[in-house]
């Protein structure tokens, strides 16, 4: 077990490059193509949309040709566009290739963090905290790979090196043996068996099925659209700052473009260090507390960011955005499975595709804000949407604790 979830940490230190990789270099792009940031969004936005298809595909292809059939698919056509993306090939062809790339890198986050989570005996939150933080490495690690690049003026560079990280992947997949596992890995699809300890997932849907919406029960669908709207939007807002902020450090401070790049890094560095803590102090304070201060904080923080203009202030907010935003994917999906219990597989792969579907469209509003107006409009654009996030959070905490005191009165 400890091999497949080491293996299971690198293909998510893949995802998080192939994640940032396209930010890293965005201003580079741009000038190469002679496009504007609306165009460069479009790319970014292809690339989520094909995340979200990556997604709401993995179960049925998973069951199709089995959990390590469909990781070696995804890592596959990420290699392949990864690839193609290095020729630089007319921009027509980039926006083509983008869906396939982000159906790579969706399909894999999605397929390997289902295996963990199923397949893990014990210390399934343990498995997958690291599974995160090596996410948030590879997101650490490619824009301090992309400065280099560009000081040495071929930026171009980082393309192939995503292809090579994913296409080693592919051929472990491909060849390690797990042991007594392999078998749950084959190829092959099988009837689905009801495991032992999963009987009371399976009796929360047959009581729930046949007179509610899609399995969940009537009074769970404010919660659920509210925390869907979270998701969609904290990611959406997520892609939009990591993948501009190089260019907003470039105007706004006038940074150099290599150093606008390795100040992605920062954000990710520190982002890789709350992980390492975030799931300890949920645990500690709660789930539903630890979000209210996390998103209250990182509100706070955009709104000084959008004010303050100064390099030295920017660097500051830009690390602590980090660190608030560090545990808030993560905490807010087991806060959003806890309070509806019995649908985890479904609620994750609904949340996570709306948060692909934020992902998609966000960055293409804030590119087009980007040319339209200025980086300070950006940024209060920005700082607007955490503060929406921090509604939505305070609806979805009051649902919640109506839905604990409901099930509690009534027991």
């Amino acid at each position: 077990m400890k091999k497949l979830i080491w293996l299971g940490c690198l293909s998510y230190l893949v995802i998080g490059v192939a994640h940032v990789v396209g930010g890293s270099i965005l201003e580079q792009l741009i000038a190469h193509y002679g496009l504007t940031y609306k165009d460069g969004g479009q790319w970014i936005m292809n690339q989520f949309l094909g995340f979200l298809v990556g997604v709401l595909l993995a179960p049925s292809i998973t069951s199709r040709v089995g959990k390590r059939g469909a990781v070696l698919i995804a890592m596959g056509v990420l290699t392949l566009s990864e690839a193609a993306y290095s020729l630089l090939l007319p921009w027509g062809w980039m926006l083509a290739i983008a869906p396939l790339a982000g159906l790579g890198f969706g399909m894999t986050e999605a397929v390997v963090g289902a295996m963990i989570i199923d397949m893990a005996k014990n210390g399934k939150a343990s498995a997958m905290s690291r599974l995160e933080t090596f996410f948030g490495v590879g997101a650490l690690l490619i824009p301090i790979a992309a400065a280099y690049l560009i000081q040495h003026s071929i930026w171009q560079v980082s393309f192939p090196i995503l292809a090579a990280m994913s296409g080693i992947t592919f051929v472990l997949w491909l060849t390690m043996s797990f042991g007594e596992l392999d078998d749950e890995l084959g190829i092959v699809a099988r009837t689905p068996e009801v495991k032992e300890g999963h009987s009371n997932e399976l009796e929360g849907l047959q009581t729930t099925r046949g007179s509610v919406f899609f399995g969940y029960p009537r009074k769970a669908l404010p919660f659920l659209l509210l925390s869907a709207l979270f998701f969609m939007i904290y990611v959406g807002m997520e892609m939009s700052f990591s993948n501009y902020l190089p260019s907003i450090l470039i105007v706004r401070s006038g940074v150099g473009e290599s150093s606008a790049a390795a100040v992605l890094s920062l954000f990710w560095g520190t982002m890789v260090l709350g992980r390492l803590f975030a799931g300890l102090l949920a645990d500690r304070m709660g789930y539903s507390r630890y979000l209210l201060i996390a998103t209250a904080g990182a509100s706070v923080v955009f709104v000084l960011m959008a004010v303050m203009g100064q390099l030295n202030w920017m660097l500051a907010f830009v690390a602590l955005s980090g660190l608030f935003f560090s545990g808030i994917f993560g905490i807010a999906l087991v806060y959003a499975n806890e309070l509806i219990p019995g649908m985890t597989e479904r609620t994750t792969s609904l949340l996570v595709a709306f948060g692909g579907l934020g992902g998609a469209i966000f960055p293409r509003v804030t590119g087009w804000i980007m040319d339209q107006y200025n980086v300070q409009s950006t940024l209060w654009y920005i700082s607007s949407l955490v503060i929406l996030m921090l509604l939505l959070l305070a609806a979805m905490l009051l649902l919640g604790r109506k839905q604990v005191h409901s099930v509690r009165s009534k027991a």
